[in-house]
Parts: C-alpha cells; structure tokens; sequence
C-alpha cells in the first residue's frame, strides 16, 4: 500500500524519518514531500499541489496529514483518487472560514501553555519557533537527542495556511479517520474527540504521547496506520 506522509508546520518531511522505515518494514511504500511553509505567497491550494506532484499518477494512497496538513490533504482528495484520509493530531478544514477563524471560535488550542515564547516574526506574517518553545508544543516527550535533533531542522512558517479562507468548498466522498495523542500540547485532544466525531463521523483512534509521535512511538505509529491499509 503507498502511504503519503504530510508533515506540519515548521516542519518538514525530515519528519519522518522514524516513521519511515517502521512502515516500510511492514510491505508500505512510503512517500514524503517538503510542503512550501516558508513562502509567503503560498497557501492550501498550492500545498496541495505540491502533495498532488509528489504522488505516483496511478496510485491510490492513503493520505495522512500531521497537525496544519490536516487543511490541505482534503484539497488533494478533491482533485486525486484517495483511498483513506487519516488526521494525526490535525486541524479540520471548515469550507468557508480561515483556520485562525476555527481557532478564534473552537478550542483547538493545546491546553497546556509553554513556559517560553520563541517566536520570531520574519516579515510577510512568516515565524519561527524556537528550540525551547518547539520542544515544549512539539517534542516534550521526545528523548533529548531526538528533540534537539528535530528542533535544528525546524524551518519558518507562513501564516497564510491560517489566516486565508480555506479553498475547500465541500468535503471529498473519501473514508477519514482520526488520530488523537492523549498528551498533545499543541492541539487539544478534546477538541480533536469531538471533531472526529461531529465532522467525519467516527471516534479517533487513541495513542498516547504528544503531537509527534512519528518521532516519540514510532513503531506503535506504524501498527496504527498498517491496520488503516
């Protein structure tokens, strides 16, 4: 089975490279791509794109999308054959409103504020996070060497993906599943239980651990996302 791997914000498909041969391991062919986080002209459609480019034209993948990716792999289903979309500690695009409107009006937030605020603003609504504050939303589970690791490749993030009207008109006819980590710090699990439920139609499926468990449990990952193929 080809599996598409998405990766979020600041990060890149470095990402996984626990993940990868985990599923690979297990008969998956895995594909993984550098989204554009950094320009800040880019948006959804043109991540989507970018995804779209990345994939064999006569497959039919299943398509996970990590945290801000969670925006866009519905676009790529729109336009492609998908076989499963799968939402890892992912937002969910609202056809009609701007991920930051969703967030001004759900509790989508982590809950767990960081004790730091490395955020530097670049210019053109572009930001980077830095090494102690990544660590904190994304990898307090992480063992040091794996989160220093991560946080030396972390890259900037234009904030167009959140602040533009998302370009999903109506969601794809493609089977979506949830997956939620019980100690997510960036986007609150209560938020993504319920979302699953009210808006694709089914519950998450539980793992425990933070919002990267492509580097945290990335053997347990992999089971999760086989018994989905």
């Amino acid at each position: 089975m080809d599996i598409a791997l998405v990766h979020g914000s600041y990060h890149g498909a470095w990402c996984w490279d626990l993940l990868r041969p985990e599923l690979e391991r297990l008969g998956h062919r895995v594909v993984t791509m550098d989204l554009p986080i950094s320009d800040p002209a880019l948006g959804a459609a043109d991540y989507a794109q970018r995804i779209d480019d990345a994939l064999d034209p006569g497959s039919e993948p299943i398509l996970v999308g990590h945290s801000m990716a969670g925006l866009v792999i519905p676009l790529v289903a729109a336009r492609r054959p998908i076989r499963r979309l799968v939402f890892l500690a992912a937002f969910l695009a609202s056809p009609g409103k701007s991920a930051s409107d969703q967030r001004a009006t759900e509790a989508i937030d982590g809950r767990v504020s960081p004790k730091t605020a490395e955020w530097t603003d670049l210019g053109d609504d572009v930001w980077m996070v830095g090494p102690n504050t990544a660590t904190e939303l994304f990898f307090h589970d992480a063992p040091a060497a794996v989160s220093r690791w991560a946080t030396q490749r972390i890259r900037p993030q234009a904030y167009r993906i959140m602040n533009e009207t998302s370009p999903l008109t109506s969601w794809p006819d493609v089977e979506s599943r949830s997956i939620v980590c019980r100690d997510d710090r960036a986007i609150n699990p209560e938020w993504v239980r319920a979302a699953a439920r009210e808006r694709l139609g089914v519950e998450a499926i539980e793992i425990g651990g933070g919002h990267s468990p492509f580097l945290t449990r990335p053997t347990e990952l992999a089971h999760v996302l086989d018994s989905l193929a």
